[in-house]
């Protein structure tokens, strides 16, 4: 326990580190630059007429004709240094980012600015009203992982993990009279493939494979979103592995119930928590409850360089079944913006996991291995 804080706490402070988050603010010029750049590459917006003043960017309309004003909103607030983005005029008052905070706001330009941080509505909508966890290494998503296992009786010490899945949402919707301050809902479903090879057989043999499958319903209010589910999971042993070790298999698959809540602090800081329960177990000793809680963060600045921007996370898992002793999984490297497929970022990131296996037939081992992984997210 006390090896992982301070593991925890060297890459978090790195990530904050290499952030800048001890660098001086950028001065108005360099954002100008920034910006008109951004502009030019990603909009195609030739020699755009671009003020700033105190970190505040602001845009002529007419400037903007026939582009998305939210995704150029959205972009310029993740310039280094800006604390803001104002774009034209609307009934005569200015468009203008979340980041933005002042008090010369009207009611109406308020709501502008709320409704700007709103995701689209509708059928197979974009984004996500809820966070990926990245730390947690059950939630499916894409992603190639190479793992040295440093203990656990684990069958071979270096391990390939891999994963398939998504998180898709069917439909969204805002949430009526709280539409003002960005609320929203949606539903949709989750599933995913996780599989462990073992890179010490002659032919990296298959171990382990869990089958993930959930309808899930999820909401935002502000800086507030939640995530629930109702969801199915299944373990299956490799062929090559069950005849070289004749480990007698277990047969475990269940459904269950889970709510997780999540907040998102300033600079990039997001803090959640929930829990689990299960129904329909097989084997039916498997105990019920389960809880989940974890810390994230996502420097609000990026790196010139590739357009990398730092993160870092734990996740916190407690069994019933284990007596609620405390999984570790913490994971921390840099998540490259310019590099994005099929609207995924993608992440290269270091890895550390010490507890219980999460790997379906081995719930009841105990391991530890540090890893480096390629994932991708929606």
């Amino acid at each position: 326990m006390i090896v992982a804080l301070r593991y925890l706490s060297v890459i978090g402070l790195a990530c904050l580190y290499s952030a800048g988050v001890f660098a001086s603010p950028e001065e108005d010029a360099y954002i100008a630059g920034y910006a008109a750049s951004i502009l030019e590459r990603d909009f195609k917006l030739e020699r755009p007429a671009i003020s700033v003043k105190d970190g505040v960017i602001k845009l002529e309309e007419e400037a903007l004709k026939n582009t998305d004003r939210i995704k150029v909103m959205e972009a310029l607030s993740k310039v280094p240094g800006v604390s803001g983005v104002g774009i034209g005029e609307h009934n005569g008052k200015s468009i203008s980012s979340p980041l933005m905070h002042s008090a010369a706001l009207d009611k109406d330009s308020q709501q502008l600015n709320e409704d700007s941080a709103a995701l689209k509505t509708g059928i197979f909508p974009e984004g996500h009203l809820f966070k990926s966890l990245f730390a947690d290494p059950s939630w499916p998503h894409f992603s190639a992982s190479y793992h040295n296992y440093t203990s656990g009786d684990f069958d071979g010490t270096n391990i390939a993990t891999v994963s398939f899945g998504e998180t898709i949402p069917f439909y969204r919707q805002n949430m009526g009279i709280l539409q003002r301050f960005g609320s929203q809902w949606e539903v949709g479903i989750q599933g995913g493939v996780i599989s462990d090879f073992n890179l010490d057989a002659s032919s990296s043999d298959l171990i382990n494979t869990d089958f993930v499958g959930a309808l899930y319903s999820s909401m935002r209010i502000g800086d507030f979103s939640a995530f629930s589910r109702v969801f199915h999971q299944s373990s299956h042993l490799g062929d090559e592995f069950l005849l070289r070790t004749r480990l007698e298999r277990v047969n475990l698959s269940f459904e269950g119930i889970d709510l997780k809540l999540s907040y998102d602090l300033p600079v990039g800081f997001r803090l959640y928590g929930g829990g689990r329960g299960l129904f329909h177990k097989e084997p039916e000793s498997l105990k019920v409850w389960s809880a989940q809680y974890g810390i994230e963060f996502r420097s609000p600045w990026r790196m010139d360089f590739g357009g990398m921007r730092p993160i870092a996370g734990a996740d916190f898992k407690n069994f019933e079944e284990n007596d609620w002793s405390t999984d570790i999984s913490a994971r921390a490297g840099v998540e490259f913006e310019n590099m994005q497929v099929l609207g995924r970022k993608f992440q290269i990131l270091a890895e550390y996991f010490n507890g219980y296996s999460p790997s379906g037939q081995f719930y009841n081992e105990k391991i530890e291995y540090i890893g480096l992984g390629a994932h991708f997210h929606f």
